[in-house]
């Protein structure tokens, strides 16, 4: 594993008008990109993840998954709008030698993608055999399939072709009880007095969505944390809280779950045809956040995808845990590309 930055001061304009006159590029990579440049595996992570794909994707680096790093160059690129390293909120801004903190511009999906484009046109990466990702990271492993023709397979886990109210509205929510933190000062929030508190409400909120009340049941039922003397279930929220408020930035968590609003893959495609990319959609049979029916509308409206369900009691999370079931899935699929191909 290598982890890499690079910098770009060619001018990105973003899809509501802002320019970027520099781009900073934060990414890891794992095995060796062959001579022909096309041997990529494009992993795109999360909302609040990282481009250290191998530390919360682990199940797709094992002897017996997938990634075979002897084959395969595998690259992440941390997402434009995050705080781990490329351009976001908590980045100098050129023009007023500032943080950027709540002038951050609005970004969309397409955005990341474009801006995720620029470092691949840097490394020359001339084909990507197999783009993945799984929630807000689905959103831009499906967009880069639409896009870029450089891609050549893509698997989708955990997400629809478009944000539905029920997602927006509970992003919104998350967003209400970061900005309500006394702390806020409208986004500009010093360094260190940045709004903790609301932070944790709004991971507390995305918890509860992240897992099944089945798997609540299980994991808490009505047990009581004696040294708290509060519930099981109150004290993992909190404790699930304060851990993401110590590595994650408020204004980071506002952008890219706007940015997550934007998702639509009809947005100014009505009349125009989805390019024909064998696309392997994933859903989870407990998913509240994105249920199973958002991914089989999705592999319904693309030319030449597949829809499989995952039977898991680890709801919306399961695209992080299911490992086995997602190997299984993933090899049966590329091992079908490739008779296809012989």
């Amino acid at each position: 594993m290598s982890e890499h930055f690079h910098q770009s001061t060619a001018p990105f304009n973003t899809e509501a008008g802002y320019t970027f006159s520099k781009l900073e590029f934060a990414y890891h990579t794992w095995g060796t990109l062959n001579a022909s440049r096309d041997n990529v595996i494009l992993i795109c992570h999360a909302l609040t993840g990282n481009s250290d794909a191998k530390d919360w994707f682990y199940g797709l680096f094992h002897e017996d998954s997938v990634i075979d790093l002897d084959k395969h160059f595998v690259l992440c690129i941390n997402h434009l709008g995050s705080c781990y390293g490329s351009t976001g909120p908590t980045s100098i801004n050129p023009d007023t030698h500032k943080k950027y903190r709540a002038d951050f511009p609005h970004i969309t999906i397409r955005d990341l993608v474009r801006f995720q484009q620029r470092l691949l046109d840097h490394l020359n990466i001339e084909g990507i055999q197999l783009v993945v990702g799984g929630s807000m990271g689905g959103m831009v492993a499906l967009e880069l399939s639409l896009l870029d023709d450089r891609v050549h397979a893509a698997v989708l886990m955990a997400m629809g072709a478009e944000h539905q109210p029920w997602a927006i509205g509970i992003s919104e929510a998350q967003r209400l009880a970061i900005q309500a933190d006394k702390n806020w000062d409208n986004g500009f929030y010093e360094d260190d007095a940045p709004p903790v508190n609301g932070l944790k409400a709004a991971r507390a909120m995305a918890m509860i969505t992240y897992r099944a009340p089945e798997n609540y049941q299980s994991k808490f039922g009505r047990s009581i944390n004696d040294e708290k003397d509060i519930y099981e279930v109150e004290s993992y929220l909190r404790y699930q809280g304060a851990k993401l408020a110590t590595r994650f930035d408020a204004n980071a968590y506002i952008v890219l779950s706007k940015a997550m609003d934007s998702h639509d893959i009809s947005r100014e495609r009505e009349s125009t045809p989805f390019r024909n990319v064998p696309t392997l959609v994933l859903g989870f049979d407990s998913d509240i956040l994105y249920p199973p029916n958002e991914q089989q509308l999705l592999a319904d409206l693309l030319p030449n995808a597949q829809y499989q369900e995952v039977p898991s009691p680890y709801g919306h999370d399961a695209f992080l845990i299911e490992f086995e079931q997602i190997n299984t899935h993933i090899s049966n699929f590329l091992n079908l590309l490739e008779s296809n191909h012989e």
